[in-house]
């Protein structure tokens, strides 16, 4: 049985609550990726969408973007996830964790995605409107230039 705590930060309050899913709750959350989003509505949020950010499994282990799957791997880093150089250019060997979340992640990281405020349908119409009336200057402006249209002939020379 999966079970998960999962911290859920909202960009726009800058907080974030912790909410604990098993079992049933648990299982859509199995096999997606950093990166994915998934609606708020099996977490409890309806109405929002969420999207992965990032985890730890059981012994702590944070979950990388750049590795593939759902395994332990020990990768040479230079920074980011997992690894943070006290000089420039220093790299190590770490021990981290794919980016596929299973059954061992304990700690799902997930935030809050902001929807774009939608428009009146008064506010759509004006806009609607202004591409119209860029074109219908640009039929007139050429309208204009046909009937300005003068050949030039090269002089006659004897």
């Amino acid at each position: 049985m999966a079970k998960f705590k999962l911290i859920i930060s909202d960009p726009k309050s800058s907080k974030s609550q912790v909410i604990e899913v098993e079992g049933v709750k648990a299982q859509p959350l199995i096999g997606r990726k950093i990166g994915e989003t998934v609606d708020g509505f099996l977490v409890g949020l309806s109405g929002q969408d969420l999207q992965i950010t990032g985890g730890s499994d059981k012994d702590g282990i944070p979950m990388r973007f750049d590795i593939q799957g759902g395994v332990r791997v020990k990768a040479i880093l230079s920074g980011g996830v997992g690894f943070h150089p006290q000089r420039r250019g220093e790299r190590m060997r770490k021990l981290v964790r794919g980016n596929t979340i299973t059954d061992e992640i304990v700690q799902v990281n997930m935030s809050i995605l902001q929807k774009p405020i939608e428009k009146k349908p008064e506010e759509k119409k004006e806009e609607i409107k202004k591409p119209v009336e860029k074109v219908e200057k640009k039929v007139r402006k050429v309208k204009l230039e046909e009937k300005v249209k003068v050949e030039h002939k090269a002089p006659k020379t004897a």
